[in-house]
């Protein structure tokens, strides 16, 4: 991720993907917006299903300050359109199959499960303002309370 010199912020990557709205959306296009973008491993997991769920549940308390939520995952869009169905979730999915944008927010690591490795998705969070920059990041989230923080952070830095 690209710093800038004279604030020290770290500006989000940009990135075009894939979105369950069947069009591709951008960084860009959030641009004057304040956003949070969750990166999780899979759609219809347990752990997974719980933080879209617990980030749907709150999307009125987002909106009303100002802040959109996407998820992103390496699902293909035909999962996503499904786990969207299912759980009622408002809020775009996007799909990273080749996880480049994954890989260049650094949540694309080495992961370790029953002492088996494997390349995964780091659950992590990113809240990024309306000039692009991130302003709070969370990473190897542990999913119970952790919209609650995430709203937190947004509260902290809107009043």
């Amino acid at each position: 991720m690209k710093q800038d010199t004279e604030s020290g912020k770290r500006l989000a990557p940009t990135f075009t993907l894939p979105a369950s709205n069947g069009r591709n959306v951008s960084l860009q296009d959030y641009k004057g917006k304040k956003l949070v973008i969750y990166f999780y491993p899979q759609d219809n997991t347990p752990t997974c299903t719980q933080e879209s769920c617990d980030f749907r549940d709150y999307t009125g308390k987002f909106a009303e300050l100002g802040v959109e939520v996407i998820g992103i995952s390496p699902d293909e869009i035909k999962a996503h359109g499904k786990f969207i169905a299912k759980y009622e979730l408002p809020f775009l999915l996007l799909s990273d199959p080749d996880h480049q944008v994954a890989e260049k927010f650094g949540v694309w690591a080495l992961k370790k499960l029953y002492g088996r490795e494997y390349m995964g998705i780091v659950r992590s969070t990113f809240l990024i303002d309306e000039e692009g920059y991130i302003v709070k990041e969370w990473s190897k989230v542990r999913v119970k309370n952790h919209v609650q923080s995430v709203l937190d952070a947004v509260k902290e830095r809107t009043i």
